[in-house]
């Protein structure tokens, strides 16, 4: 849709265009990936362009849109030329429960190894304790340290009126909110914690309060162009997974293509890199059920969801391999 055409277009007839599922363009397609740019979600997704994946699988992914998470991500997707993108799962079993028709159709990051809540250096903050009434920042409303921050306080006897919780943005934001004192203690995640390390202390990581296997990111599209264009979802999961699996062999020489797309120091992004490996931080394209069941409970603690969630209706896992259809139940 021209975008011209696209701004002078109703809202509501703008959103059934791109709920519809229109032809496919030809030529180069953006996707969209949370915090894109900051965090590194997005290494799978780098390497698989730097690499030709994408091309191999006979779609041409060039451009990639980012956010500052939640549900910011899902309506990008929404919006965007080709409506694929890797989000929070809260983030999207949020849009679904508000009766958006989208589904989720791949895993992306299975582990929170890189994600801990940060204080000025001398601050009398070294665990979730130390926050009681204290202001505490995370990204967006219905992302994952929205879940992660309630879940912290939850696991140490506390609720969210304990704390200040403010949605200070992106992570870079929310870094700037702890230097200038705007909050107490932010959320941060790799590399901006490692690049900022000497400026801050940490207060404490989400691994060491929480079971560390939970997934954070799903794949997701609209059910209209799951039905329309299987082929080209099918292409972006599989080369997705390339780029995991060159990763892990090439964990040097895929730091240092990151780093290029990030405008990074690629000497860091070779450490974190092997610090992210070890924690098994991308899934390959799996649904860890388990790991989104955990992830599920902190939409319970905040009355965004009763009871067990019914996979079966938010996922199709049709249009992974084969050999991970099944692989995380």
């Amino acid at each position: 849709m021209p975008g011209r055409a696209r701004r002078l277009m109703p809202p509501v007839l703008l959103l059934a265009a791109l709920l519809a599922g229109p032809p496919r363009p030809a030529g180069a397609e953006t996707i969209t990936v949370t915090h894109w740019g900051s965090a590194f979600y997005g290494a799978p997704y780098a390497v698989a362009m730097a690499k030709g994946f994408f091309r191999g699988h006979g779609v041409d992914i060039t451009g990639i849109l980012t956010s500052t998470g939640g549900g910011t991500s899902v309506r990008n997707t929404l919006a965007g030329g080709l409506p694929y993108g890797e989000v929070a799962l809260a983030a999207a079993m949020e849009a679904v429960a508000a009766g958006q028709k989208l589904v989720i159709i791949n895993g992306g990051v299975d582990s929170i190894g890189d994600i801990l809540w940060i204080a000025r250096p001398g601050a009398p903050l070294h665990s979730v304790q130390d926050l009681r009434g204290r202001r505490v920042g995370f990204t967006e409303p219905g992302s994952v340290t929205n879940m992660l921050i309630l879940m912290a306080l939850k696991a140490n006897g506390m609720t969210a009126q304990d704390v200040k919780l403010v949605a200070a943005g992106g992570i870079g934001a929310n870094l700037s909110a702890v230097l200038n004192n705007a909050i107490d203690a932010g959320m941060t995640g790799e590399p901006v914690w490692s690049e900022n390390r000497d400026k801050v202390q940490p207060v404490f990581w989400a691994r060491d309060v929480l079971p560390p296997a939970m997934m954070q990111t799903v794949g997701i599209t609209t059910r209209a162009f799951a039905a329309a264009h299987p082929d080209i979802l099918r292409a972006i999961i599989a080369a997705r997974r390339e780029g995991v699996a060159y990763i892990a062999a090439h964990p040097d020489e895929s730091a240092a293509i990151t780093a290029a797309a990030y405008n990074g120091d690629d000497k860091l992004y070779r450490d974190v890199f092997r610090s992210l490996l070890a924690v098994g931080y991308w899934s390959d394209g799996r649904l860890d059920y388990a790991g989104m069941d955990r992830m599920a409970e902190g939409l319970r603690i905040i009355g965004r969801q009763s009871g067990p969630v019914d996979w079966s209706r938010l996922v199709d896992a049709s249009l992974l391999p084969g050999d991970l259809q099944q692989a995380g139940r």
